[in-house]
C-alpha cells in the first residue's frame, strides 16, 4: 500500500543523512519515478524533504525536523513496546510488528539491550486460553473497517431480545473487563450504540463508505452505554472457586461464611 511505503520511506529518511532514489526503488520494488512522486507527496504533507544533486547526492530530511534519539528514555520506550506487544496478540501481528520496528529504529543502539530487557519484564497477552475463535478475525475486520471508513453488517443477539440485522458505522473498539465492544453509529437505531463482540455473528465489511460523524470518545465508566439497572448478586461458592471469584470481585467482595464456603457479592447489569 502507498501509505505503508510512505511511512517506511519517512522512517528511513529520519534514520540516515541521505539515501539515493535508486536504493529506495530497489528496496520497495518500484521505479525511481515512483519514489520521486512519493517524495513530492511527503513534501506536500509538510515534511521538509531535500534532494541533493550529484554523485554523492540523494534524498534527505532537514536535520531540524528529525527527532532526537535521546528524546525518549529507555523506560518510556519499554512502555511503548509493552503496549504494542499486547496489541499484537489481538490484532494483526504483521501490522503491529512494523510499528514495533519503527519505534526501535528511533533508539540509539547502546540503549537497545536495556530496552529489550525492560520490555520483556511485562507481558500483556489479550488472547483467551480457550474460547471464541472468531474474536481475532472479527477484531482485525473491524480495524480494517475503521481504517477505511466502511460500513459493517452483522447479526446481533441483544440481551433478552431476538437477533437483529444491523448496519453500523464503526468508530471505536473498547476492551473492558476482558470483553471487547464495538462503539458505532447504528443505521437502524439512528444513534450511537455499543455492541458486545461475543454477541455479534456473521460480521462483514460492506463496500459502502461513510463520512465520519463528530463523536466523543466513549468513556469506559458505563454511563450512557450501559442503560440497564445494576443489580447485586450474592453467591455461596466452594473454596475451590475462590481464586476465580477473586478475579471477578476482588478480595473485599469475598467473606468466609463457613468451613470451605465463601459468600461473594457481584454487581452486574
Amino acid at each position: 500500500m502507498k501509505i505503508d511505503r510512505l511511512m517506511s520511506i519517512l522512517m528511513m529518511l529520519l534514520n540516515c543523512d541521505r539515501i539515493s532514489a535508486a536504493q529506495l526503488a530497489e528496496k520497495f520494488e518500484v521505479t525511481t519515478r515512483t519514489i520521486y512522486r512519493d517524495v513530492d507527496t511527503l513534501g506536500m504533507a509538510g515534511i521538509p524533504v531535500i534532494t541533493y544533486p550529484g554523485v554523492y547526492g540523494g534524498i534527505g530530511i532537514m536535520p531540524e525536523f528529525k527527532v532526537d534519539k535521546k528524546f525518549f528514555t529507555a523506560a518510556e520506550v519499554s512502555n511503548l513496546l509493552i503496549g504494542l506487544g499486547g496489541l499484537s496478540t489481538a490484532l494483526s501481528q504483521k501490522e503491529v510488528a512494523g510499528t514495533l520496528e519503527k519505534v526501535k529504529s528511533m533508539l540509539p543502539r547502546e540503549k537497545a539491550l536495556e530496552i529489550e530487557v525492560k520490555a520483556s519484564q511485562i507481558t500483556i497477552d489479550l488472547k483467551a486460553w480457550v474460547g471464541n475463535k472468531q474474536l481475532k478475525p472479527y477484531l482485525e475486520r473491524i480495524k480494517k473497517a475503521l481504517d477505511e471508513s466502511r460500513l459493517m453488517s452483522f447479526e446481533y443477539d441483544g440481551s433478552g431480545q431476538k437477533k437483529s440485522s444491523r448496519q453500523v458505522e464503526p468508530y471505536q473498539l473498547i476492551l473492558k473487563e476482558g470483553h471487547w465492544y464495538l462503539y458505532g453509529y447504528c443505521c437502524m437505531r439512528q444513534d450511537f450504540r455499543v455492541f458486545k463482540l461475543i454477541r455479534i455473528s456473521e460480521l462483514e465489511i460492506l463496500e459502502i463508505t461513510y463520512e465520519p460523524r463528530e463523536f466523543k470518545v466513549k468513556q469506559l465508566d458505563g454511563k450512557g452505554w450501559i442503560d440497564k439497572k445494576i443489580i447485586s448478586i450474592q453467591l455461596l461458592v466452594h473454596k475451590s472457586l475462590r481464586e476465580h471469584m477473586l478475579g471477578l470481585c476482588g478480595e473485599g467482595g469475598i467473606t468466609l461464611q463457613e468451613v470451605e464456603i465463601f459468600l461473594t457479592e457481584l454487581r452486574k447489569c
